[in-house]
């Protein structure tokens, strides 16, 4: 087998296959001695059809399948002896059976790109300190007093913060109602922000059975793809309102959040504790976030366009299969490819980047997956969502899952060992949040 390479630019060589006469011809006539035993032409018996007729009926048939089995056996080889490491799959751009018996095929694959490290240790970053004090545990147990509250109809005032109504509601773009912009008895909890500010606010003031409409202007980059973007006018009815009926805070209460509790101090006690565990589990993630775009910041480079075509596209999909389980597409939606394909394709240069440093990080700083690391991922799977070790084992290699599980725990041991190595600067929780601000979407 002849291989040459050329550069097409950076990260993208075409790769000229060929395949000698001798290994070509072989494989044409084993796929002509499987027809010949496989079909049936009139005036021949089975089996018994000359191979120049074969060729006539079926030439062009046996030329697309042996060409095709010719690139999938010999495509990996190809790209050893070329010394090239394909980072996504090929781009087949032409096969032929060349006059002298051989196979020719070109292969444009994309390559991993070449960079030199930037800083990744040492790095300082600025983090909130963890604070749960007299002014925490009491909105903590505000929260799980309404949450434990009976509600109570309300038909002789209107709506204020705390209610919760049910409505019906229809938003309309340029006078014309949105078909997926719409709920009937639509429960909405006021003053949480949870629906908008400005739509929960419209409400404010009504009585039962009142109606009012409230035009917002929802910012292009919204969680809502529908709404992302649009101005849209929404017609509001209030049909219930109800407010809660809270508990006096006292060791009565703390036994009704839970039977463990016998005084109000075990439950602060306790809240206390899940607390700082949300608040470390939390701050570790801003701390690979915030991290991760300092080592974005020390390393620019060049990313292979057809990867990040690739994610952009299982982005897009991602979003499809979502619609698709409102009974909606795209088009439906108000949304366009192209412009998503422009929305997205930053973010995946990012993540891709980031990816090609950590990989980068972890052959010079030799991170490797251990079996125990692997024991560790299945372990913690399995009390996550309650399956056996072995039922989890069985379950990524039966969906030949477990390539990407390793990958992920890879880059979990890098970033680990990059928040070993990080300086954490503790300061006040306006400081940090001002910080983040400064810091953009870095991944």
């Amino acid at each position: 087998m002849q291989v040459s390479v050329e550069d097409v630019s950076s990260l993208t060589k075409s790769l000229k296959i060929v395949i000698p006469e001798d290994v070509v011809s072989k494989r044409i006539e084993k796929a002509y001695k499987k027809l010949k035993g496989d079909v049936s032409l009139k005036g021949f018996r089975k089996g018994k059809v000359p191979k120049k007729v074969l060729e006539k009926s079926y030439g062009d048939k046996v030329k697309a399948e042996v060409g095709e089995k010719l690139v999938q056996d010999t495509y990996f080889d190809a790209l050893e002896q070329a010394k090239c490491e394909a980072v996504v799959h090929p781009d087949i751009k032409s096969h032929s059976f060349a006059d002298d018996g051989t196979f020719v095929y070109e292969a444009e694959i994309d390559v991993k790109p070449v960079f030199e490290l930037g800083e990744y240790k040492g790095l300082e970053v600025e983090l909130s300190k963890i604070v749960v004090n007299d002014e925490t545990i009491d909105a903590e147990i505000e929260s799980l007093r309404k949450e434990l509250a009976p509600l109570r109809n309300i038909d002789d005032r209107g709506v204020v913060a705390d209610d919760l109504v049910v409505i019906d509601f229809q938003g309309y773009e340029n006078e014309e109602p949105l078909e997926q912009v719409l709920g009937e008895n639509y429960s909405l909890e006021i003053g949480t922000g949870r629906n908008g500010k400005e739509f929960e606010e419209a409400c404010l003031g009504l009585k039962k059975d009142e109606e009012t409409s409230k035009e917002i202007t929802f910012p292009p980059v919204f969680p809502n793809p529908i709404l992302a973007g649009k101005k849209v006018e929404f017609k509001i009815k209030v049909k219930e309102i109800k407010e809660r009926v809270l508990a006096e805070i006292n060791d009565e209460f703390a036994k009704d959040v839970g039977e463990e509790f016998e005084t109000l101090d075990a439950l602060k006690e306790h809240l206390v504790k899940k607390i700082k565990k949300q608040k470390n589990d939390a701050r570790a993630g801003d701390l690979t976030d915030r991290l991760m775009s300092k080592i974005l910041e020390n390393h620019d480079f060049e990313v292979p366009k057809r990867l990040v075509a690739q994610e952009v596209a299982e982005q897009i999909k991602q979003l499809e299969d979502h619609l698709q389980k409102q009974a909606m597409t795209l088009e439906s939606a108000g949304l366009s490819q192209k412009k998503l394909i422009e929305e997205y394709k930053e973010g995946a240069e990012k993540r891709i980047r980031g990816d090609f440093i950590l990989k980068k990080i972890a052959e010079v700083e030799e991170i490797k997956i251990t079996d125990d690391d692997i024991k560790k991922g299945f372990e913690r799977v399995s009390n996550q969502y309650g399956m056996s070790v072995d039922e989890v084992k069985k379950y990524f290699q039966s969906r030949n899952d477990l390539l990407p599980f390793m990958n992920e725990l890879l880059s979990e041991k890098i970033l680990e060992f990059l928040r070993e190595n990080t300086v954490i600067k503790e300061v006040a929780v306006d400081s940090a949040n001002k910080e983040a601000d400064n810091t953009g979407d870095g991944e």
